[in-house]
């Protein structure tokens, strides 16, 4: 159902069954998959693709020019998945040259206020809690969640299953797994509840508490608490996902315990 009073370019292409409620604008250039909700009051800008059974309420603004003083009118986009929830008051930027597409996965939920700047890219099942801001070219993987207000600086990259607590500033790189708190943010441990939850056995973590031990409370840097890991814990596809993450940081990793 689109409602009359709702603005739709005839160059936007919307599937079967999805509902534009009154006062939303979508540009041309335009893609919305079936079964999706726009509330009032949304604009979706150029260049913008959103996947099957999302839902994005009122205020979002979705697709518009990077906030980039590089940007110089590319043809760039954004890319959203399927079974996304975009709160009110969301706003995602267009990519630049650099990546040309903002992506965020499937599953997600953005919460009110949430800002996502050019070039992010968001996996699956990520959690970003009202009033989180991303600089641009922020990179978090699938299941992440951030509470609300943490604030991440541009080229950041936070690793799957990890937490990070509310009203942190984040500038350097959270390794997967791990929850992250205080100032300077600083390793707070292993996010057992979380993993567990998503079927990640005893064993498993068990395994991830120890080589975070090792990284963060038995060595005085990262150098060598990753020898050690290497060293002391049987190669297996955690302990390599882990090393891979810390070893591939272009901004260093946070702390550990203080």
């Amino acid at each position: 159902m689109i409602s009359p009073l709702a603005y739709v370019s005839k160059d936007a292409k919307i599937a079967e069954g999805v509902t534009i409620y009154p006062f939303s604008t979508i540009f041309e250039e335009v893609e919305i998959g079936e079964g999706s909700i726009i509330h009032p009051n949304v604009s979706i800008y150029p260049g913008t693709k959103i996947g099957k059974h999302c839902e994005i309420f009122p205020g979002a603004v979705i697709g518009v020019v990077p906030q980039d003083l590089k940007y110089n009118g590319e043809k760039t986009s954004v890319e959203i998945g399927d079974y996304t929830r975009i709160r009110e008051c969301v706003t995602i930027h267009k990519g630049t040259t650099d990546k040309w597409c903002t992506k965020i996965g499937s599953h997600c939920l953005l919460m009110t206020y949430v800002h996502i700047a050019h070039d992010c890219q968001i996996g699956n099942n990520v959690i970003l809690a009202s009033y989180v801001g991303l600089s641009g070219h922020v990179e978090i993987d699938d299941y992440a969640i951030l509470e609300g207000t943490a604030v991440v600086q541009q080229f950041i990259k936070i690793g799957s299953h990890s937490f990070i607590a509310g009203a942190s500033l984040v500038r350097k790189d959270v390794p997967p797994f791990i929850k992250a708190a205080r100032e300077p943010l600083t390793f707070a441990g292993v996010n057992s509840i979380g993993i567990r939850r998503r079927g990640y056995s005893d064993e498993q973590v068990r395994e991830i508490e120890d080589i975070y031990r090792i990284l963060y409370v038995l060595n005085s840097n990262i150098s060598k608490g990753i020898e050690a890991i290497k060293e002391n814990v049987t190669q297996s596809p955690i302990r390599d996902q882990i090393l891979n993450f810390i070893e591939s940081s272009d901004k260093g990793i946070i702390r550990g315990l203080i």
